[in-house]
């Protein structure tokens, strides 16, 4: 496994991936910068970047938020954790992770510290998207329900593939630094819905970047480093999870949110969006979700803007509304006592079935006329990749206004530039 892994991170190449593979990273790339950007004055990120401004160093990378560089493992930290902050971020379902934070958070900085061209930086970008979300899998639902937070965990093993590929490693080194990186490995579920969350993220991709330096400067650590890793975090080592990697490609079926809230609430508010009802008519709605969404994102009385992005309820209610859930400042604290959205939030029942796919919800309103209005809704159902490009490019302009076009036209030079200064200047 660790041999067909570092065989993949060495040997990929762009001109073998397929078109749709290379769209989908793009506006992944895009939603990223998107997010981060919008997130530079959240407390989380505020908080770290100032710590590491103050612990300074050689630069190698910029930080959002910054005008300077920083050491590789610094600024991965911080925009990791930037670019977490609001939870806006994409979603994989194959491993319930956040690739995209983690994964250009990590890729970028070490594609700096090397000088690296667009290509080389998308082609590491895409490794460590592979790998994390199919090393996911593998450790499988088993370590996720443990209370392990797979953005963090699977994630750094992924980003250290990436930037040990970026920094030249040959297969004796990646396999070091995979070793490294599973006793650096981290993140606890426990933190959802606190500032732990994204600072998991920041933490994920700072440990692949120090795995990966560590590695090809001569470090070595336990040849196995997976498997103990699985061994010890309750991973189920689902051999089937690397099935035709390097052939088909993940990454095309990636969520990306569209709702400023937990993406396992999205199926849900995407369902009640197929239905016309009035707010003041309801009298009852009955949220039907699979069981292990209900310890990630069903805090029942919110009392802060971030708690309201973790509950069922209160998205609900906030839709119903009329409030754009795509909106950040919907997810405010002072909407969390507003006397006529508790209402409604009090009207809404989660319940957890089994028998219900991770990304699907089956929602059913009541209004006075006792007439129940159903709609279902997956997540995993394929969105055409022009629409997809379409919600995507209006959700990054909402949150960065002009700049998005421009950040969109960089990503779309990066393969054919030899450098990434345009890129560089147009984020920080």
């Amino acid at each position: 496994m660790t041999d067909a892994l570092t065989g993949f991170a060495r040997n990929l190449n762009w001109t073998d991936v397929p078109q749709d593979t290379r769209d989908v990273l793009r506006l992944s790339l895009l939603d990223w910068a998107s997010v981060a950007l919008a997130g530079v004055e959240e407390p989380v990120s505020v908080a770290v970047r100032d710590m590491v401004l103050a612990e300074g160093g050689l630069g190698a990378a910029y930080v959002f938020g910054a005008d300077v560089t920083l050491p590789a493992r610094a600024a991965a930290l911080a925009n990791g954790s930037t670019s977490h902050a609001l939870d806006y971020d994409d979603t994989h379902f194959l491993h319930i992770g956040h690739p995209s934070v983690v994964v250009f958070s990590a890729t970028l900085a070490a594609a700096q510290q090397v000088g690296a061209t667009g290509q080389a930086f998308l082609e590491a970008a895409l490794v460590g998207f592979e790998a994390s979300c199919r090393i996911g899998a593998w450790l499988g639902r088993s370590h996720y329900e443990a209370g392990f937070h797979m953005t963090a965990t699977a994630g750094c093993f992924g980003v250290t593939l990436g930037a040990a590929r970026l920094l030249g490693a040959d297969a004796v080194q990646m396999r070091a630094a995979l070793g490294l990186a599973s006793t650096r490995a981290s993140g606890l579920k426990a933190q959802f819905g606190s500032m732990g969350k994204p600072y998991n993220a920041g933490l994920a991709a700072a440990n692949g970047v120090e795995a990966a330096l560590l590695a090809v400067a001569g470090m070595t650590s336990d040849a196995d480093g997976l498997a103990s890793f699985a061994a010890g975090h309750a991973g189920a080592m689902d051999a089937a999870a690397f099935d035709g990697m390097g052939q088909v490609f993940v990454t095309e079926t990636v969520s990306h949110k569209l709702h400023a809230c937990c993406h396992g609430t999205h199926a849900t508010l995407e369902a009640l969006a197929l239905l016309e009802v009035d707010a003041q008519e309801v009298t009852s709605v009955s949220v039907a979700v699979h069981p292990r969404w209900l310890k990630v994102c069903n805090k029942p009385a919110p009392t802060t803007g971030l708690e309201a992005k973790f509950s069922y309820r209160m998205c609900v209610a906030l839709a119903l509304s009329g409030l754009d859930t795509g909106a950040l400042d919907s997810f405010s604290d002072a909407n969390c006592t507003d006397a006529d959205l508790c209402r409604l939030r009090d009207l809404v029942r989660v319940v957890g079935d089994a028998g219900m796919a991770d990304g699907a919800a089956h929602v059913t309103v009541t209004c006075h006329d006792d007439m129940p209005r159903q709609s279902r809704y997956d997540l995993d159902q394929p969105m055409p990749l022009e629409m997809r490009r379409k919600r995507v490019l209006a959700k990054s302009g909402s949150l960065i206004g002009p700049q998005s076009q421009t950040v969109w036209q960089q990503v779309q030079d990066l393969e054919r530039s030899r450098t990434l200064d345009s890129l560089i200047a147009t984020l920080f």
